[in-house]
């Protein structure tokens, strides 16, 4: 029988592999801790000492006394850092200083909130002392909710339910609110864009209610490393934040690898498949008994890579050894899952982004990435699944043929030297606003001037007032509609007018899904398009336009559809421009006019075209924000070319732009038109993909000389002869497109 390697051996070999790009190792470093403050009660000592905690960190020691202080705090450190205890700790101690006071968790998924209750009420029994915790979310049982609402000391929830189900019935919370002393909002980084805009008027509203309760909670925030986290606690609390992050968790050696597969195709620059050479690295490290993590970006690539790995190695090591991990697993699979990682059982676990969230599942040797995540953010919280506090670990990232990953690997520099993202949020969106005003007035009645964030809004009030939907009596503003707002009101969408999405796989049990707004289901929800809902794929039987319903049933297929949309664009207003020899770069409001027209079926692992159909649905409009980009010069190239050379580099930037702007590929559009309606000249319009705006577009005018120079760098590491899926979509026949292009991101 052959000897097993150590993981430092297997570190060794893949040093000689010719397809590593970049090598990049990070330092070791020991644990910096604080004596436990003397304040904290000897029953939570105990029950820490039980679990080998008999120091703090340091920044858990300053979050712990900076809490004490009534300061409100944010405290960012790495993942597996020990975050939990910078808000349990003074949670706790506040709790057995006096029973009467109460604490609200807001996690951003049910299955995080999970495994933090279970952690929590594990030290609560060590403790001994009569503590209440409790879960509440749409699982929670009725019985169990009386008891959570009337005794729950700690209550664990999710943002959706707090909009939905708490503060519409603050009646029925009245013990929680009117000893309210603590907010406590983990993985404060996932509340950006659309999704935060709505949270921060969901916590305005909060703190509205605790208010007319008599409370003044303190605000206790936890995030990842992103690049403005004080700002953004700021902007979702409304409330000065104090900054901790003076990290002093330990760490082990970690290597941080970039691996692009070797080219297949030459002249089209096609690579191996990322995911054979993730199983390839997978089955390596695994049959040598290193345990190991895979992430994949959707459900259908775990599900891939998990059966043929299983096949892989199933000479080797049994399958119940390596298990998959995504949403649609039961919360009892995924616990099982969670138990077997943190004990050594299970060797293996391929996963979709949920783990990438700080549920605990022990010391992994090493983590594959099937292609690049999406953020930095995003990437240094999958990295830190491996190698937790001592010893040596591995982050291997796989790269695919799209060009945010081929700009990655070409470009370490981009990712090692960087900050990662800011994270940006709009509360102030009109629409977003007018709907929490609604699901305000409904909760309790508006005084006139009553502040609700940084806006005047009694013009918005007079409005509602004008469509009957509030009433005014004097100084006052009261609910006067037959309708319950936040039933109405999706944190997810900008526009509450969305398509639900219906599956009847199972014609027994059918089911809503999802919903979408308008906008995105023309091109995602059509006839015939595959639709991924957490990562399975669904065929769009039919899509009911007038009602607003999408028909989808679960399939398995090796490729996705790409819809093309006919767009008109119109400048209504110019807020700034700047003026440069060859071009001028604008910010303001556009309308949007749309109209899906066709629709290609790609090939999952080689991106050719293997069909096509016609999609037949009315136009659609869309007032938001953009930037866009007039061309003065066209560099004396005729007008085919031209129009050509526009869509290569408007394929560049729809890749880029979300990488420096950190959002979403379907956050913001890229489109190029040859004549601009309002001045007739080349022009590239990049715009947010939501009513009104939630600024993102705004960022990209701000930082468009650091976007246009990546995407020339893009262009230029291609290794292409003359244009590729990877960087400008498509070789352009008898023309050096690369060439070109770099000469027209130039005169940009």
């Amino acid at each position: 029988m052959l000897r097993k390697k150590q993981l430092t051996q297997l570190i060794q070999e893949l040093r000689t592999n010719e397809n590593i790009v970049n090598w990049h190792e990070v330092e070791p470093v020991e644990a910096k801790t604080k004596p436990m403050p003397g304040s904290v009660d000897t029953r939570i000592k105990a029950a820490l000492a039980k679990r080998g905690i008999e120091q703090l960190y340091t920044h858990q020691y300053t979050a712990y006394e900076t809490i004490r202080q009534c300061e409100n705090i944010v405290a960012v450190t790495p993942t597996a850092s020990g975050k939990t205890l910078c808000y349990n700790l003074p949670v706790l101690q506040a709790i057995a200083e006096d029973d009467g006071s109460r604490a609200l968790y807001l996690f951003p998924t049910k299955a995080l909130a999970q495994d933090q209750k279970s952690e929590l009420n594990e030290i609560i029994t060590e403790m001994g002392i009569d503590i209440k915790s409790f879960t509440y979310d749409g699982d929670t049982s009725p019985a169990i909710r009386q008891l959570v609402r009337t005794v729950g000391h700690i209550v664990i929830t999710n943002p959706d339910m707090l909009h939905a189900a708490i503060l519409p019935h603050h009646t029925k919370w009245v013990s929680l609110f009117s000893n309210l002393k603590f907010i406590v909002i983990d993985e404060l980084h996932t509340y950006r864009g659309v999704f935060g805009s709505h949270v921060a008027n969901v916590i305005r509203r909060l703190q509205r209610i605790c208010k007319f309760y008599g409370s003044n909670p303190l605000f206790i925030c936890t995030s990842a490393t992103i690049a403005n986290p004080k700002e953004l606690a700021e902007q979702l609390t409304g409330q000065p934040m104090r900054l901790i992050n003076d990290n002093g968790a330990p760490r082990g050696r970690k290597h941080f690898v970039f691996y692009n597969p070797p080219v297949v195709n030459k002249a089209l620059n096609i690579r191996k498949s990322a995911v054979a050479e993730v199983n390839h690295f997978a089955k390596e490290f695994l049959t040598n008994k290193v345990q190991t993590i895979i992430f994949a970006r959707s459900r259908v690539r775990v599900e891939i890579i998990l059966s043929h790995l299983q096949e892989l190695i199933k000479n080797e090591i049994t399958s119940k050894s390596i298990r998959g991990y995504r949403g649609g697993y039961l919360p009892n699979q995924r616990r099982e899952i969670e138990r077997g990682l943190r004990s050594g059982d299970i060797l293996g676990v391929v996963s979709t982004n949920a783990l990438e969230l700080g549920v605990d599942i022990g010391q992994l040797q090493v983590c594959i990435m099937t292609g690049y995540p999406g953020s930095v953010a995003s990437t240094w919280q999958q990295a830190g699944r491996a190698g937790r506090r001592h010893g040596e670990a591995l982050v291997l990232m796989v790269a695919s043929n799209t060009p945010i990953d081929q700009y990655i690997v070409q470009n370490p520099e981009y990712f090692f030297d960087r900050s990662p993202e800011s994270a940006r949020i709009n509360p102030e969106n009109l629409l977003i606003l007018v709907d929490h005003l609604r699901c305000a007035a409904y909760e309790l009645p508006f005084k006139k001037g009553e502040p609700f964030g940084p806006s005047d809004i009694e013009d918005v009030l007079d409005y509602l007032v004008e469509e009957r939907v509030l009433h005014r009596a004097a100084d006052s503003y009261f609910w006067a509609n037959q309708s319950f707002p936040a039933s109405e009101v999706s944190l997810r969408s900008a526009a509450q007018e969305n398509v639900v999405i219906i599956d009847q796989s199972d014609v027994a049990n059918v089911n809503i899904i999802g919903e979408m707004d308008r906008f995105s289901a023309m091109t995602l929800l059509h006839d015939e398009a595959i639709y991924l809902h957490e990562g399975v794929q669904y065929q769009v039987e039919k899509l009911d336009w007038d009602h607003k319903k999408a028909y989808v049933r679960e399939v398995d297929v090796e490729y996705y559809t790409d819809a093309n949309l006919a767009v008109k664009l119109k400048v209504l207003g110019i807020d700034r421009t700047e003026n440069r020899r060859a071009t001028s770069i604008n910010y303001g409001d556009v309308q949007v006019n749309a109209m899906p027209t066709i629709f290609k079926k790609i090939r999952l692992s080689s991106f050719e075209n293997i069909g096509y159909g016609q999609i037949n649905l009315p136009e659609e409009e869309l007032h938001t924000s953009g930037t866009w980009i007039e061309l003065k010069d066209s560099l004396n190239t005729d007008t085919k070319t031209l129009e050509q050379l526009l869509l290569g580099i408007s394929h560049v930037l729809r890749h880029i732009v979300p990488i420096h702007v950190m959002c979403d590929r379907n956050d913001i559009h890229v489109v190029s038109q040859i004549r601009a309606e309002h001045t007739q000249l080349p022009t590239v319009f990049i715009y947010d993909h939501y009513p009104g705006g939630i600024g993102l577009a705004e960022d990209v005018y701000k930082r468009f000389d650091e976007i246009k120079a990546a995407a020339k760098n893009l262009i230029k590491k291609c290794p292409c002869e003359d244009g590729c899926p990877s960087c400008i979509g498509t070789e352009i026949d008898g023309l050096h497109a690369k060439q070109k292009s770099i000469e027209l991101l130039g005169a940009l």
